[in-house]
């Protein structure tokens, strides 16, 4: 059992990975970061380079929260929210952690949500929190 938070590079997904880290050491158990990256390579804001990625992994060893990174590439054609939740499932885990960000209705409704796909998909709670910037 594990604690499962979608990583954009963000102060959003920065405050999921801390909450994540929270959430794991309450419940003993480790965390799996899930970075996605697109179709565009690491040109999408939502896609964390190596170099980032090693500077998130730090924080959590500096903690001293057992973690583990998991990188889905465009090739493996998977959509974020589909990453998500079947690394949820393969990790059985806990709690999955996503960060959202406000939209307009507009945007909502011609691209979708990230973490509506995972809101509604997850068979485990999902906790989902959002920064001030």
């Amino acid at each position: 059992m594990s604690v499962v938070v979608g990583y954009v590079p963000d102060a959003t997904g920065l405050l999921a990975v801390r909450q994540a880290a929270q959430e794991a050491t309450w419940r003993g158990t480790d965390v799996v970061i899930v970075n996605v990256i697109g179709a565009s390579g690491y040109t999408t804001p939502t896609a964390a380079d190596e170099q980032h990625m090693d500077s998130v992994a730090a924080l959590l060893a500096d903690g001293g929260v057992a973690h583990t990174v998991r990188t889905v590439g465009a090739e493996e054609g998977v959509r974020p929210a589909e990453a998500i939740l079947q690394i949820a499932d393969e990790v059985s885990a806990d709690l999955i952690v996503v960060g959202i960000k406000r939209r307009s209705a507009v945007a909502k409704a011609v691209l979708g949500s990230t973490a509506q796909r995972v809101l509604t998909g997850a068979v485990c709670p999902v906790l989902a929190v959002r920064s001030d910037d």
